[in-house]
């Protein structure tokens, strides 16, 4: 801290004399500074012992001395030290009634006292507060680094960070979450910052941000970390009151750390996601025992249990994408689990363990995107490393019905069990069928017979004429005759099971509404 007043008075070479303000003497002293102005404020900055002899002052004049006081306490000035023996063999009585009156320390110089060697005490005072500071910040930089090195890694880091300023720290994914927190017990304050370090997240790295928690009576200072954008993380550092200089060296230290580590891990992650999609083209590629080598321990625990294949896709771009891995990866990363993400194409594969907390995360996060125009993902059934290919096509399937039906998330559970009776609401699908069937429909609206729906009829009743005939209230005969007449502009025999399947399938698609847009 800086120089008191107290301190000046203490130190023996100054002998300054207490006129006033005895119980304020406890106020630091940020410089000391000399004027014979009678106004000097333009000039001082707050924070100042101000030394004057009064050469210029209007002494005798109370009403001048009041407001002279006045402007210096104003100004921020923390104490006035009058040289006595120069111009004026005493305090002036009008000066010190006004000091006192305004409750403003008044020390007295006497004359051997030089204002330059208050000035000295001062700055010599000031400067050493400052070597101790920054030898304290270096130790804390050595503490820290030394601490973030063990095996106990940035918790450790933490909890000496914590000590050094008196309070708590912690630190953040961007989703909010916190992913370690020192002492323990300050895991409930860090929590109520999630929302402010989402903000953070959000702004390009660095960045920093002051928040207070009222109901715990905390000052919680955020730092994004890494180079950015967008950051890495975010640390929280949780305090009383505002950080001191030799607290502030620790907690830019603490930072300038953890920076390290981040990009330390984004290397290692940019090496992971590399090696990751090596493993998935093998997959892919029916190669499940390579990729198995190549995976090693990384994605060992995934590769060994039943799992799941997901393709995702995404309107907004790379933005969604990327929050969904944040969130898959984080859930992964707190269960234990391996998770692997890959790129592909304009959108994303990922493999999670089948009933995991990572699978979970991906659907959860699926649940909360708008019904169309975003975030799309389409998942398979549960399956093992030899059936990753088929798995893969499976997601990419039950991805394009997810598209059609304006879902965020399809399984290809769904798919096998449903009606297949959605998927035809698909553009390309309904100009196929009005395609196929347009010959008929101009044959009928030309008035020469009703050939669509005869067909319809025939085709709902197996190819039964006497039922169909019925249905339509005609002679089977007659059914008989129109069906030749649909083989003969169609120029396709009815006796072929694929024909009929392609002519029910385009009756159904045509009498369907069109898909929602």
């Amino acid at each position: 801290m800086h120089p008191t007043l107290a301190s000046l008075v203490q130190h023996s070479a100054l002998r300054l004399g207490v006129l006033a303000g005895a119980d304020r003497l406890d106020t630091e002293v940020r410089w000391a500074h000399a004027s014979e102005l009678t106004d000097p404020t333009p000039w001082l900055d707050g924070g100042e012992l101000l030394l004057t002899t009064g050469l210029n002052l209007p002494v005798a004049d109370a009403e001048s001395m009041r407001e002279y006081v006045a402007r210096l306490a104003a100004a921020g000035v923390v104490g006035l030290g009058f040289g006595v023996g120069v111009n004026h063999p005493e305090v002036p009585p009008a000066l010190l009634a006004a000091v006192t009156e305004a409750g403003l320390p008044l020390l007295e110089v006497p004359r051997p006292t030089p204002f330059i060697a208050i000035s000295k005490v001062v700055s010599a005072a000031i400067a050493a507060e400052q070597y101790r500071s920054v030898t304290a910040g270096f130790a804390a930089q050595r503490e820290l680094t030394r601490a973030a090195l063990s095996d106990g890694g940035p918790g450790a880091l933490l909890a000496k960070l914590a000590g050094q300023v008196g309070g708590w720290a912690a630190l953040y994914d961007l989703s909010g979450a916190v992913t370690a927190v020192a002492p323990d017990w300050a895991a409930r304050r860090a929590a109520k910052a999630a929302a402010e370090v989402r903000r953070l997240g959000a702004r390009p790295a660095p960045a920093s941000a002051v928040c207070e928690t009222a109901a715990d009576d905390d000052r919680v200072e955020l730092q994004s970390l890494g180079t950015g954008p967008p950051p890495h993380a975010v640390l929280a550092i949780g305090t009383a009151a505002p950080l001191g200089t030799g607290e502030r060296f620790a907690a830019q230290s603490a930072v300038a750390v953890l920076t390290l580590l981040t990009e330390r891990s984004r290397a290692f992650r940019d090496a992971e996601a590399r090696l990751g999609s090596a493993v998935l083209r093998m997959l892919l590629s029916g190669e499940p025992d390579h990729a198995r080598a190549v995976a090693g321990q990384l994605y060992g625990a995934l590769l060994d249990a039943p799992l799941r294949v997901l393709v995702a896709s995404a309107g907004d771009g790379p933005k969604a994408l990327g929050e969904l891995v944040t969130a898959v990866e984080t859930a992964a990363a707190r269960a234990g689990e391996s998770v692997l993400s890959s790129a592909d194409g304009d959108g994303l594969v990922l493999l999670a363990a089948d009933g995991g907390a990572a699978l979970a995360a991906c659907v959860e996060h699926a649940g909360r995107q708008e019904p169309r125009g975003g975030l799309v993902l389409g998942m398979s059934a549960p399956t093992g490393t030899a059936s990753a290919d088929s798995a893969y096509q499976q997601a990419r399937d039950a991805l394009l019905v997810a598209r059609r039906r304006g879902r965020a998330l399809v399984e290809h559970d769904e798919m096998a069990t449903g009606s297949v009776l959605p998927l035809l609401a698909d553009e390309a699908v309904r100009a196929f069928a009005d395609g196929m069937l347009r010959a008929l429909r101009d044959h009928d609206e030309r008035g020469r017979g009703d050939l669509v729906a005869s067909l319809r009829a025939w085709l709902a009743r197996h190819g039964q004429w006497d039922a169909a005939a019925a249905d339509l209230g005609v002679h089977r005969h007659t059914l008989r005759y129109r069906m030749r007449r649909v083989e003969e502009i169609l120029d396709r025999s009815l006796d072929d099971p694929d024909v009929r399947m392609e002519l029910w399938l385009a009756l159904k698609a045509t009498n369907r509404p069109p898909a929602a847009t």
